[in-house]
């Protein structure tokens, strides 16, 4: 009752006004990080008239997140939530007459169903009922069919005996949980199987009239199978029959073997397909894909300059061939329109950061997800000048708080390299008050960026900057958003020129007066992760590091990581053993001599992408061999993530406190008795 109760505040209080409050008087605190509302997914009605979305909440009794569908009426901008108790619902879209709503969510036995529930509220229906849940699904516009996924492992190969009668052990392959496709008349209720053959599909994607499924496959469901060795196809759904669009060779003309494709799209009249293929080190591609005669051609689409494509968000405009795509630019992220054999024209205007998009059903309404300076994602509705009307506050409790302020800076490299940044500052700070403690915060990928908009995170943006400490976010060489050629500098030069990049970028903020050189910290995630390591073996400027789930081995990454074409690509298309001299070069543990940062290590204890031995090797080497400061945390059952609320809240806690004490506290900030 405690929870239903606060949820009704809320919505009482969201209904309220669309207004932004007066005078800002809360002091951020880390607590407030987990006030957040996340937007996760967003759909339009077929006459443009709703909206629905997907918005998650922390919740501190369940320990994580709890996700929940909600509509708005657009003209009357009162938002209504629709499902309850944690049902998880994913992939929302709308019935063809607006009345309802289709969606996948938990059975609340841990498996995925679809379900339906009326945009104006009501009990939601459960569709399907399949044992151990579905995976991927789709429906035709007219409501007919309902196409799913459902996986079957099976066991396929000389050892198969063996590997049955110990089939409690774990095996490094044999094993592989194929797809099946099933098909469900939402007239008759009869389910029948469309495909049952030995492939993992990863993606999926119906035309209109559902007689065709694009598929994104891979022969195998380790990870590793998708960099380099993934497909797309052509399922038809009455036949069962598939067609490869991308035969052999197609990959030849790619910078890097090591491409996976992140998505694929069907049109409306199921006479053309796109996708992407993302690498790392490299710019994504879009190609896109017509049936001929015999086969589907294929051809690789333009992109607009400077403008890196977010993998994964390619979509069309409702019954056109107009690709739709976001596409990352100097720390904002614009949605496209291109057309096929375009060069792409910008639908959204100003400093957005898009992150979802939807149209109505003739194209001629968009609703955009997006971030902006003083809240994080909100819905927005675009006119046709691109223009954006704010349409709704997820976050109201923001209103009153007292911002960082957050510019874009520039500098150069000693190569003469323009390179740009995020500065967040405290609030009311200015230079007369004189330096301030400076953190650099450096984004993972290394392929992405850190964009100009609040965001509350726990790898430092806003909490720090509220905290008194100025803070840089580096868009280093290799970040995206900068052009072809500044992405891939960085490929064969991993510990070096992006280092220096971002070594300028401080130099930079002290020139300016902004940074305390006394006072330096550095932390970071995943890649920032592995450059915190690099930047403490380089230089012993900085007074304290944070470095979460670093590489500090090249070669050990290779052998261990789910994606090892990441290290391939970066390490000059070599394998260790092919240019050893290369992986010692790209990795700090050679330089880790020179160390004398006191070090805070963090990890996921079952992190698949950067394994807890690099950390637990770099706290040895430290703690144990080199008496530097050092304390390692590992958060037992994490990913490569941190999801829960325990290990996010320890993760700020600790970062605070190691700053506070080899930093000491930052600007107007009171020293803790």
């Amino acid at each position: 009752m405690k929870r239903y109760s606060t949820i009704t505040i809320l919505v009482l209080f969201l209904a309220a006004s669309l207004a932004v409050a007066g005078e800002r008087t809360h002091q951020i605190e880390a607590e407030d990080y987990f006030s957040i509302a996340a937007l996760t997914g967003i759909a339009l009605s077929p006459d443009g008239t709703t909206a629905a979305w997907t918005e998650s909440r922390w919740s501190k009794e369940d320990d994580g997140r709890q996700t929940e569908l909600w509509s708005m009426d657009l003209e009357r901008r009162e938002p209504k939530r629709l499902t309850f108790e944690g049902m998880g619902p994913s992939g929302i879209r709308f019935s063809r007459d607006g009345r309802s709503i289709y969606f996948s969510a938990s059975d609340g036995d841990g498996n995925s169903q679809i379900w339906r529930i009326e945009s104006a509220g009501g009990n939601p229906k459960k569709l399907t009922s399949v044992s151990d849940g579905i995976d991927l699904w789709d429906l035709s516009a007219d409501e007919n069919v309902l196409v799913y996924t459902i996986s079957t492992d099976q066991t396929d190969d000389e050892w198969k005996d063996l590997r049955d009668t110990y089939s409690d052990l774990e095996y490094g392959h044999g094993v592989t949980s194929f797809s099946e496709v099933h098909s469900l008349d939402l007239k008759t209720w009869r389910t029948r199987t469309v495909f049952d053959g030995k492939k993992v599909i990863r993606s999926l994607d119906l035309s209109a009239d559902g007689t065709l499924a694009a598929l994104a496959t891979t022969q195998d469901n380790e990870l590793v199978h998708n960099e380099g060795w993934s497909s797309v196809e052509v399922l038809d759904i009455a036949s069962g029959e598939i067609t490869l669009v991308t035969t052999d060779g197609w990959r030849s003309s790619h910078d890097s073997p090591f491409g996976w494709i992140d998505g694929v799209a069907m049109a409306d009249d199921g006479k053309a397909l796109a996708f992407t293929v993302g690498f790392d080190g490299f710019p994504t591609l879009v190609y896109t894909a017509k049936p001929g005669n015999t086969a589907w051609a294929i051809s690789e689409q333009k992109r607009p300059q400077d403008v890196s494509i977010a993998g994964g968000s390619i979509g069309w405009k409702p019954g056109s061939h107009i690709l739709i795509y976001n596409g990352d630019s100097h720390a904002r992220v614009r949605l496209f329109g291109q057309a096929i054999g375009g060069t792409g024209n910008i639908l959204t205007s100003g400093d957005t950061v898009i992150g979802g998009h939807a149209f109505n059903a003739d194209g001629s309404t968009l609703l955009v997800s997006s971030g902006a300076l003083d809240s994080p994602q909100d819905l927005y509705l675009v006119d046709s000048d691109g223009i954006l009307e704010r349409v709704s506050r997820i976050n109201p409790q923001i209103d009153d708080w007292i911002l960082p302020s957050i510019e874009i800076v520039k500098w150069t490299a000693p190569d003469g390299a323009q390179v740009e940044g995020i500065l967040e500052l405290p609030p009311g700070w200015t230079k007369a008050d004189g330096p301030l403690p400076l953190i650099v915060e450096i984004h993972g990928g290394p392929t992405a960026a850190t964009h100009l908009q609040l965001r509350f995170w726990i790898y430092g943006r806003t909490l720090l900057p509220a905290k008194g400490y100025a803070l840089l976010s580096p868009n280093y060489r290799g970040s995206t958003g900068y052009g072809d050629q500044f992405m891939t500098q960085l490929v064969g030069h991993e510990n070096d020129i992006e280092v220096k990049d971002i070594l300028a970028g401080v130099d930079a903020m002290i020139e300016r007066g902004i940074a305390d050189p006394d006072r330096l910290g550095v932390m970071g995630w995943s890649n920032g992760g592995f450059l915190t390591n690099a930047l403490i073996a380089a230089t012993t400027r900085f007074k304290a590091a944070s470095s979460g789930a670093g590489t500090l081995d090249q070669v050990l990454q290779w052998a261990v990581e789910d994606t090892p074409g990441h290290v391939i690509n970066f390490m000059g298309a070599a394998l260790p053993w092919q240019n050893p001299e290369h992986y010692v070069k790209g990795s700090p543990l050679y330089g880790l001599a020179s160390v004398t940062t006191p070090t805070l290590i963090h990890v996921g204890g079952n992190d698949p992408r950067v394994p807890p031995a690099h950390s637990r090797g770099l706290y040895r080497a430290l703690k144990i061999y080199l008496d530097v400061p050092t304390e390692l945390v590992v958060y037992p059952g994490a990913a490569h993530g941190l999801r829960t609320y325990t290990h996010r809240k320890a993760k700020m806690a600790w970062d605070l406190a190691w700053f506070e004490k080899y930093l000491g506290v930052g600007w107007g900030q009171e020293v803790a008795e």
